[in-house]
């Protein structure tokens, strides 16, 4: 069950993971995507279009307000995704394309 919060658009969800209110994005995935395309909220609107306005910034401002929290979330999350890859090795597809010259 959802936990409101002071955002009219913001709600937590099972997990205690901000999400914007009727939908299952994360307040950090809509962060992480302004982030690594530096989006404007606008444009946050073009990619997400199924978002209104009111969500978008209501997220932000979620975001600004608990930006250590969140941040430092961003940084497990980005840690952990390394680690995976490390883990993981080369992918046997990569080794064929170098192979043939596809992939340098």
């Amino acid at each position: 069950m959802a936990t409101t919060t002071e955002y009219k658009y913001i709600q937590l969800n099972d997990q205690g993971a901000p999400i914007l209110t009727g939908t299952t994005m994360k307040v950090i995935e809509l962060v992480m995507a302004q982030m690594a395309y530096g989006w404007s909220a606008d444009e946050l609107q073009v990619q997400h279009p199924y978002l209104s306005m009111s969500q978008i910034y209501s997220a932000l401002a979620y975001y600004w307000d608990h930006k250590q929290a969140i941040d430092a979330e961003i940084e497990e999350s980005l840690r952990w995704a390394k680690q995976v890859k490390k883990e993981a090795g080369v992918s046997p597809v990569a080794v064929k394309l170098r192979a043939k010259g596809l992939l340098v």
